[in-house]
């Protein structure tokens, strides 16, 4: 099955409900004005059952097929949340709420799978149910365990989860997916740096924590270099560094840096744990400092499903032609691995084509890619679920 020549017709109907949510964009558990516009379209196009506030600010839409005489259910899922971004792209549907971006193509996402409800909910061409998942809080906000623990699994019986993320640099009309690690564990680390604040012309009269919160940032970066096997993936990066004061001249009682780990093995991921308590703690101690080191786990590896990622691919494949399985895994984290913990299933990546980056203040969903991410939804379906 190629792409439906539906979803071309429907491409400006479905890139204006796009557009409007990237106009709005809402930060994680308070996607309410999308969460609305999405019930609203579910309803409108005739689903069996619309469920709001699931998980928090989720909703799932049930869209049952011609027969269910197999009783065999499927998940789709697609991210809401906007992310703490100032725009930058200065396109007339840019957000127009400051600090606020679709950084990351979640109105993408969100507007392909609303695009394919409504052809499967128009054409019901499979045996089965579609259970359409719209979860919130993916940017580090735990919306896919909120949702699992809300019962989206075993209240619907879904078998199979299946999800789809675009992905800049891989060109439109590509898709990418492969068995097994895809993507890393996003880990969250705090450290406090505290010593004695004072007058920047008299530092010696004090303990400067901007000195010392410095050498942490340095020393950190030597575990991935020195402490894991090369053969490993890891990735520590300091993304804060915050002080309490912005003047010139005033040294800070205290210094908070922020951070993230990145790493696919648990053996790794404690080591570099271990590494960061350490080189923090004795790093400040040699300045006569204090340091207090705080971790956030995230959600697991996002791992694929050998057979289901199989499968993922053989339906891109039938719709454009190319799915690529040798890629690498990447760096990134992703909370639609707790669902592939639950439930068999795989997460591939879509092109953007070449857009800035994902987080960037520039970045745009590409709309061209939508009717071939509704119709990768739609041949899920129709294959998983055939009707006799």
């Amino acid at each position: 099955m190629p792409v439906i020549n539906r979803f071309a017709e429907m491409l400006p109907e479905i890139a204006g409900w796009r557009r409007d949510i990237h106009a709005h964009p809402e930060l994680r558990f308070e996607e309410h004005r999308t969460a609305a516009l999405v019930a609203e379209k579910l309803r409108e196009f005739g689903c069996d059952e619309v469920v709001t506030g699931f998980g928090g600010t989720g909703v799932v839409g049930v869209i049952t097929g011609r027969s269910n005489a197999s009783g065999r259910t499927i998940g789709f899922r697609a991210d809401m949340d906007a992310l703490p971004i100032q725009e930058a792209t200065g396109l007339p549907h840019a957000s127009t709420i400051p600090g606020r971006m679709h950084a990351c193509g979640h109105d993408g996402h969100t507007s392909m799978l609303l695009g394919a409800a409504k052809y499967l909910a128009e054409t019901r061409n499979f045996d089965g149910r579609i259970v359409l998942a719209f979860q919130p809080a993916e940017e580090g906000g735990g919306g896919a365990r909120a949702m699992i623990e809300a019962g989206l699994m075993t209240r619907w019986g879904i078998e199979e989860v299946y999800g789809m993320h675009n992905m800049p640099g891989l060109p439109l009309g590509e898709f990418s997916v492969r068995s097994g690690p895809q993507m890393a564990a996003p880990d969250k680390f705090e450290i406090i740096v505290r010593g004695i604040g004072g007058h920047g012309a008299m530092p010696h009269k004090g303990v400067d924590t901007t000195l010392v919160a410095s050498h942490i940032v340095v020393a950190l970066q030597s575990i991935a270099a020195r402490n894991v096997d090369p053969l490993k993936n890891v990735v520590v990066s300091v993304c804060g560094f915050r002080t309490e004061t912005d003047t010139y001249n005033v040294i800070p009682d205290s210094v908070l840096l922020r951070g993230t780990v990145r790493t696919f093995e648990p053996e790794v991921q404690q080591l570099v744990r271990a590494r960061i308590d350490r080189l923090a703690t004795m790093t400040a101690e040699a300045y006569g400092a204090v340091a207090e080191v705080t971790h956030v786990s995230g959600p697991p590896p996002l791992v694929n499903h050998d057979r289901e990622a199989g499968l993922a691919a053989e339906a891109a494949l039938s719709v454009c032609g190319v799915a690529h399985r040798d890629h690498d895994p990447i760096m990134g984290g992703e909370d639609f691995s707790e669902m592939l913990v639950e439930r068999p299933g795989a997460y591939l990546f879509i092109g953007n084509g070449d857009s800035a980056d994902l987080h960037n203040p520039s970045y745009e969903f590409n709309d061209e890619a939508i009717p071939l991410g509704c119709s990768w939804y739609v041949t899920m379906a129709e294959r998983r679920m055939p009707l006799a």
